[in-house]
C-alpha cells in the first residue's frame, strides 16, 4: 500500500514538472517567435508563411497545455497569446489577403484546438477570457486581430509574471494615442471598441470618459460627447 502510495506521488510530481516546464516553454518561444516576426505593430506575415515552422510548433504545443483559472495570470497570459498566434496562423493559411474579414467565418467559424479544446477566436475572447474575467476591460488592448483598427501587437509574449504591467501599459499606449483617441475640443472620437463592447468600460457606474480618464494623460472634459470612427480592418501586414 506504502509503495503504490509511493508511486502515484512520484508519477504525480513528475506530471506537474513536466505540465510546469510545457507552460514555461510556450512562453519562451512564442516571445521569441513575436520578437522575430513583429515591428512597429505590425506582422510580418509573409516571412511566417515562408517558413511557417515555429509558429506551427507553438501551436502544436498549444493544443495540450491546460491552464485554469486558480492562476488567472498564467491562464490569461496563456489565451492571450494564444488568441494572436491564432490570429497569425488564420492569416498566413489565407495569405495574401487584404483583411481578415476577407475570410468567412475567420473569427466565428474557423475552430482551433487549444489548451485541451476546440474554439473559436471569439469565444477565446468571450468565453475564455472576458467571460471569466468579465472586470477585466483591458484585454481589448492586447487582443489584437489583424487589422489595423486593433490596438497594435507587440513583439514580445504576455508572460504570467509581467501580465498587470504588460496589460496597464498597453491601455495606456492606446489609450494617449491621437489616432486612437482623436480629440478635438469638446468632441473626441473614438475606436468602435468602445461601442461593441461598451458595458466592459462603464462598469460601476462609470462613463466611457470616465474610463479612459483613467489611463490618460491629458484628461477629457468630464462633458465631451462621444462618437466612433470606423474601424480599420486593412491587414496589419509589415510595410
Amino acid at each position: 500500500m506504502k509503495y503504490s502510495i509511493m508511486v502515484l506521488f512520484l508519477s504525480m510530481a513528475t506530471m506537474t514538472a513536466t505540465f510546469g516546464q510545457s507552460t514555461a516553454d510556450f512562453f519562451t518561444k512564442a516571445d521569441a517567435f513575436f520578437k522575430t516576426n513583429v515591428t512597429d505593430g505590425r506582422v510580418n506575415y509573409s516571412a511566417v508563411k515562408a517558413n511557417p515552422g515555429d509558429l506551427n510548433e507553438l501551436l502544436e504545443a498549444a493544443k495540450n497545455i491546460i491552464v485554469t483559472e486558480a492562476n488567472a495570470n498564467e491562464y490569461q497570459a496563456f489565451y492571450i497569446n494564444g488568441y494572436n498566434l491564432l490570429v497569425i496562423k488564420g492569416i498566413i493559411d489565407n495569405y495574401p489577403l487584404k483583411s481578415p474579414l476577407d475570410v468567412g467565418g475567420f473569427f466565428d467559424g474557423k475552430k482551433y484546438e487549444i489548451g485541451g479544446k476546440k474554439t473559436t477566436l471569439n469565444d477565446i475572447e468571450n468565453k475564455l477570457l472576458r467571460g471569466k474575467f468579465p472586470s477585466e476591460a483591458r484585454f481589448h488592448f492586447v487582443l489584437v486581430c489583424g487589422g489595423l483598427g486593433c490596438p497594435p501587437i507587440i513583439n514580445k509574449a504576455y508572460m504570467p509574471v509581467t501580465l498587470d504591467a504588460q496589460l496597464e501599459k498597453q491601455t495606456k499606449l492606446a489609450l494617449n494615442n491621437p489616432q486612437f483617441i482623436q480629440l478635438n475640443k469638446s468632441k473626441v472620437k473614438i475606436s468602435q471598441i468602445f461601442e461593441w463592447y461598451k458595458g466592459d468600460f462603464t462598469q460601476n457606474g462609470q462613463s466611457l470618459v470616465d474610463f479612459i480618464n483613467k489611463y490618460k494623460s491629458e484628461q477629457l472634459p468630464e462633458k465631451t460627447r462621444v462618437s466612433y470612427y470606423p474601424y480599420d480592418w486593412t491587414l496589419n501586414e509589415t510595410k
